[in-house]
């Protein structure tokens, strides 16, 4: 079934400026220069492999004048003696561009490494907002796909162009000296070739553009439907999502075709000028032998030059396409690298030293986006040592109320202190190292379960990891598998059950010695016999620790020093369990529709 096109000016997508692309080159080369040495002897390579080549066609025209004409003789020992020296120069010529190929490939690698480097280290300086309002299919797609782009036009077009260059001027020289006259052909085709090419890629490189874009949405549509299987065959939408799969993936293969469709007209329509060059020069070149003025071997030479000389420009309207992709590509990465990062601490910003845990929360106003805002005027004090529990209804605002806590998110108004101090006057990492985190949605990575306990806390030795397990109550478990606390988790620790996942985050966060501990549905996946064991073993570990839990089953949550009912961004009650139900409000709503 024959595709539909699109029209080439209907993209969607802002055209880019030329000072853009300039900019993506300037920093593709800042890339290159940090191999310079490589990158000289790349050119070297080119330079002498390329002048080898060109000698060929000369010493062909020789061989052919060797042969002489009807009235003379052939003189075999000078034509064999141009065969064989030609051959020599275009041997050497292979073998020099074999050795350029390996150089190019190791070089595009390092850069390749390089960038990929850049994006994990700015991956880690970025705020929590960013990775709240971006998909990671798209991230992943332009750490491998976009990434793998810019490598495949470094280790081949890059190489192209330059030899490309090298053999055009080249020719051009050796035709020169040939016969000028002949080479006055070009002043007519090669400006339209020029024209054409410009004007074609102009027009094609928004689709290129398009098409990653298409691209980082496809990916990260494939990455929700990898990550909620368990969803969707519960809810049974496998024929949603696959019709959504197909409307994304149908966007991606129009964004391709269009692309390569328009991309591939470039090659072509500059290919019919080159022949409509080589036809000419046969037929003035004809003339010319007629008459005297050039031999029959200079006029073969001068063919074979004029075809080296085309060949390159019909080849760079190809790479030109290719280098669309590709500065699409890195346009791309650019813009993930160009990202702001966390803003900096400020510069009299000081250490939180001997935290004591006394946390307070005064006339703070906060929302993610200035048209909508979640927390209006919250004021809380938590003594240290105390147990402030968070309750209430979803979207009231209690996990806005630790990411303010954390400083994953500064409050818009208002100012969160730490033993009396503002927490924008200490570092983000000292204020984040106070905390130890146990949040809802478990995060393990791949290795053994020792070191997922131990993450935090670099010295944690094996009686430190085998205290907390089993304060966790996971240690038994651990103790029953094959490798005990060798055992490797595979990604996200799929290889044991979600109430196990929970357990040993919670281990992790009791391993760290910190004075302030954070809670969030820290025992939604539970059993309700295990909840219980935990509670127990947490009360002790808790104490002398400021903890902030935020839960909805109320039965956790008894013993809280206070209790903070969060309503609309705003604490509508506080206080013990026992006070808040026998006040009536909200809390004992709350809990008796959970209990009765």
């Amino acid at each position: 079934m024959r595709k539909k096109r699109m029209n080439i000016a209907d993209t969607g997508l802002p055209k880019p400026q030329v000072r853009d692309r300039k900019k993506v080159l300037l920093r593709m080369w800042g890339y290159l220069y940090r191999h310079k040495w490589m990158l000289l002897g790349a050119l070297v390579l080119t330079v002498t492999s390329n002048l080898l080549a060109l000698i060929g066609p000369m010493l062909s025209g020789k061989a052919i004048d060797a042969i002489g004409t009807a009235a003379g003789g052939v003189d075999f020992k000078t034509v064999f003696f141009y065969c064989a020296l030609m051959a020599v120069f275009y041997i050497a010529s292979s073998a020099l561009s074999y050795v350029l190929s390996i150089l190019m490939v190791k070089l595009s690698q390092k850069i390749a490494y390089r960038m990929r480097k850049d994006i994990s280290d700015k991956l880690l300086e970025l705020p929590v907002r960013f990775f709240d309002t971006h998909q990671t299919g798209d991230l992943v797609s332009r750490i491998s796909y976009d990434i793998d782009t810019v490598n495949a036009s470094l280790s081949n077009d890059l190489l192209q162009i330059c030899t490309s260059v090298i053999t055009v001027v080249g020719s051009l020289a050796m035709m020169l000296a040939i016969s000028p006259e002949l080479v006055l052909v070009f002043a007519v085709t090669i400006p339209i070739s020029i024209i054409l090419t410009k004007y074609m890629t102009g027009r094609v490189r928004p689709l290129f553009r398009r098409r990653s874009a298409k691209l980082g949405e496809l990916n990260g549509f494939v990455e929700e439907i990898i990550t909620g299987q368990k969803t969707i065959k519960a809810y049974h939408q496998e024929r949603t999502m696959i019709g959504r799969f197909d409307e994304k993936n149908k966007d991606a293969a129009d964004a391709y075709y269009n692309a390569d469709y328009y991309g591939s007209m470039v090659g072509p329509s500059v290919n019919f000028v080159n022949n409509l060059s080589l036809s000419l020069i046969s037929v003035f070149g004809a003339l010319l032998y007629l008459g005297g003025s050039l031999t029959l071997g200079n006029l073969s030479s001068f063919v074979l030059y004029s075809r080296k000389f085309s060949g390159p420009i019909n080849e760079m309207a190809n790479i030109l396409s290719e280098l669309q992709s590709a500065c699409a590509a890195a346009e791309r990465v650019f813009r993930l690298i160009d990202e702001e990062p966390e803003p900096a601490d400020r510069a009299d910003a000081r250490e939180l030293l001997d935290v004591r845990g006394d946390v307070a929360m005064e006339h703070v106003r906060f929302g993610y986006n200035p048209e909508k805002i979640i927390i209006h005027d919250l004021n809380l004090h938590a003594a240290p040592g105390a147990l402030i529990a968070v309750v209430g209804p979803t979207g009231a605002g209690k996990t806005t109320i630790i990411n303010l806590l954390m400083r994953f998110y500064d409050p818009d108004s208002g100012v969160i202190k730490v033993d009396g101090t503002p927490a924008l006057e200490v570092s983000r990492k000292s204020l984040r190292l106070a905390y130890a985190m146990v949040l809802q949605d478990t995060w393990l990575f791949h290795g053994t379960i020792f070191e997922n306990i131990a993450y935090g806390k670099e010295d944690a030795t094996q009686e430190d990891v085998e205290r907390v397990a089993k304060a966790a109550k996971i240690h038994q478990y651990i103790q029953s598998l094959p490798k005990g606390y060798d055992t490797v988790l595979n990604e996200d620790g799929m290889n044991i059950s979600q109430g196990q996942k929970q357990l040993l985050t919670i281990a992790r966060a009791m391993l760290l010695d910190s004075k302030m501990l954070i809670l969030d549905e820290a025992t939604s996946n539970v059993d309700t016999r295990t909840e219980l064991e935990i509670q127990q073993a947490m009360t002790e570990l808790m104490k002398g620790k400021t903890c902030f839990v935020i839960a909805h089953r109320l039965s956790t949550i008894e013993n809280a020093d206070n209790i903070l009912v969060v309503q609309d961004g705003e604490i509508v009650e506080q206080g013990q369990h026992a006070a808040l139900l026998q006040k009536g409000g909200v809390y004992a709503g709350m809990y008796n529709s959970q209990f009765a």
